[in-house]
């Protein structure tokens, strides 16, 4: 059997759209959040879910490229979170939401950037588990 499938977690949109809300449930008492970072791509759905539940309209988006197509490789920052969100102190106030933390080379990528923002992720493997702040399932 494809290694790749046997390791594959696959979730339909329905799914998805459901755990991006309990996501934003579960920050719900976190908060309150001045602005939400979207991590692109994967991050763009579920941080659209998570502002609309959480009444947030200031959305921002960090693009960082770290997948070539299945495969894992060097972290590419592609477009850096404004200033403005930064702030004087480093994110605070700032909620950053992707769909999966994997090794967590993203995860430290944008912590570096926002080093106060809370970091909230969909999925979470156990190695990058520790580099968020809040998610809803685990994987493996």
């Amino acid at each position: 059997m494809d290694e790749k499938l046997n390791k594959s977690f696959p979730v339909s949109w329905d799914q998805f759209h459901r755990d991006a809300r309990a996501l934003a449930w579960r920050i719900s008492a976190v908060g309150p959040f001045r602005a939400v970072v979207a991590v692109t791509r994967g991050g763009l759905v579920p941080a659209a879910v998570v502002a609309r539940e959480l009444g947030i309209r200031v959305i921002e988006t960090v693009c960082i490229a770290s997948y070539d197509y299945d495969k894992q490789g060097d972290i590419s920052v592609l477009k850096t979170v404004s200033a403005e969100i930064i702030g004087e102190d480093g994110g605070r106030g700032v909620l950053v939401v992707d769909d999966l933390v994997d090794t967590g080379a993203t995860a430290k990528a944008v912590k570096e950037m926002l080093p106060n923002a809370h970091i909230a992720t969909v999925y979470a493997k156990p190695s990058g588990r520790p580099l968020v702040d809040t998610f809803i399932t685990e994987v493996s």
